[in-house]
C-alpha cells in the first residue's frame, strides 16, 4: 500500500511541475490562471487521496480520513469557481487574450 500512497505523492508532483511549466511557457494571463488552476486542483487532490489512504491502512484514524475527504470535496468545488472568477475580473478590468476567443461569454456579460 505504500507504493501506491508514493505513487499519488510522485503524481501530484508531476501535475504541479507541469502547471509550473505551463504558468511560464503560456502566453497570455487567461491560460496561465488556467495552468496555476490545474496545480491546485490536480496537484493537491493526489496528495489528498494519497493522505486518505495513509489514514486508513496505516494510521486506522477514521476522523483525520473524514476531515481530508471533505477537504478533497472543497478543493474540487472551490478551485474551478475561483479560477473562474479571477478570468471573469481580469477580464473586466481590460486584460484581454493574445488571441481572439471564438467564444466570448465575458463581453456578453460586461454588455461590451
Amino acid at each position: 500500500m505504500r507504493y501506491v500512497i508514493d505513487a499519488l505523492i510522485v503524481i501530484s508532483l508531476f501535475f504541479a511541475l507541469a502547471g509550473v511549466v505551463g504558468m511560464l511557457r503560456m502566453p497570455d494571463t487567461f491560460s496561465r490562471m488556467q495552468s496555476a488552476t490545474n496545480i491546485t486542483t490536480l496537484g493537491v487532490l493526489g496528495v489528498i487521496v494519497g493522505a486518505i489512504l495513509y489514514t486508513v491502512f496505516v494510521l486506522h484514524n477514521y476522523e483525520m480520513t473524514v476531515k481530508l475527504a471533505i477537504i478533497g470535496v472543497f478543493y474540487i468545488v472551490t478551485n474551478p469557481i475561483s479560477g473562474h472568477a479571477l478570468a471573469k475580473g481580469a477580464y473586466k478590468h481590460g486584460v484581454r487574450p493574445e488571441k481572439e476567443m471564438e467564444v466570448n461569454r465575458y463581453e456578453e456579460d460586461l454588455g461590451e
